[in-house]
């Protein structure tokens, strides 16, 4: 939600409701908290912006708890915790002065451990032209080594934990947070919210904001609207091999061809009946992988029943 312009609080909130949301579905079907909640998990994105980012996954941490505990009544400590993957901001990279997306990786990169993340992905310094070389996706995890191993920040949880600043961050974005689930509570949730196009209206506002400010030259990225490079060279990028392609082509063709089509005709069936009720999917999704469907068909089948969604265009 991050890279579609949603500031942190918003995508602290929005992120929160979705597994609000999973978490309501799994209680109507009868199972219990304390059973799945310890292994549910969320992905964030980090921006630049380092003492935010920080203090937007210590109030993750915090909202989740008391959501789990008070919300839903867990009792089981571990139903609490908040487990998040975190990827660096793949939209505040650059085409301008790609080596400066270096810079911007290893900032959001320690904004996500200062934070606590369990996992990281850090982007490529070249994503922002093609996808990444091997040499760029080499300097992007040796980003994530030397953090890791030569700056000393994971010598302990929450570092920044007792600083009146981040302190004074966190408490800002959680109420920040908490008015927004509170709004999509009012609207019925985070489905109705969604079907009335309020996440999207709210992340499509602030990306306007942040562009305009960009454009106006307020909000400074370097590189770009200010401290630009006079010469710069692009580096080599990466090329996706044709034959690879037709390779790949080929050996679908090859698989359709040569499954048991009363068998695959079937399993996809069963898959498409399963839909249409309220049965558990996975089960009839594995047999159909097993009879050779390829995800397009499982995906195909599935919008023949459920059709697909269309965002709201707001103007």
């Amino acid at each position: 939600m991050r890279e579609a312009g949603a500031t942190a609080a918003q995508e602290l909130a929005f992120t929160l409701a979705d597994g609000i949301a999973y978490v309501e579905a799994a209680l109507s079907r009868g199972l219990d908290i304390d059973d799945f909640a310890d292994r549910l998990s969320f992905f964030f994105a980090s921006w630049s912006e380092l003492f935010e980012e920080v203090a937007k996954f210590r109030a993750a941490r915090r909202m989740w708890a008391r959501i789990v505990k008070e919300r839903f009544g867990a009792t089981n400590t571990r139903s609490m915790a908040c487990r998040y993957h975190v990827q660096t901001a793949g939209s505040s990279l650059t085409a301008q002065s790609i080596d400066n997306n270096v810079v911007r990786t290893t900032v959001q990169a320690l904004a996500a451990v200062l934070g606590g993340a369990q996992s990281l992905h850090t982007n490529s310094r070249d994503e922002a032209l093609a996808l990444p070389t091997a040499e760029a996706a080499r300097l992007a995890l040796r980003t994530q080594q030397i953090l890791a191993y030569e700056s000393g920040v994971t010598e302990t949880p929450d570092p920044l934990a007792g600083s009146y600043y981040v302190e004074s961050l966190t408490n800002d974005l959680e109420k920040a947070a908490n008015d927004y689930l509170a709004e999509i509570d009012a609207l019925g949730g985070t489905l109705a919210a969604i079907e009335a196009g309020y996440q999207q209206r709210q992340i499509q506002e602030s990306s306007y904001q942040v562009q305009r400010a960009v454009e106006s030259g307020r909000k400074v990225v370097v590189g770009v609207n200010k401290f630009r490079d006079e010469e710069t060279a692009t580096p080599a990028l990466e090329k996706l091999d044709p034959e690879g392609e037709r390779r790949q082509v080929a050996s679908v063709r090859k698989v359709r061809a040569e499954r048991d089509a009363a068998a695959w005709d079937a399993a996809m069936t069963r898959l498409e009946e399963c839909a249409r009720g309220d049965q558990n999917l996975l089960p009839t999704i594995i047999e159909a992988v097993k009879a050779y469907a390829t995800v397009g068909e499982i995906c195909d089948r599935l919008r023949t029943v459920w059709g697909e969604h269309r965002e709201l265009i707001t103007v």
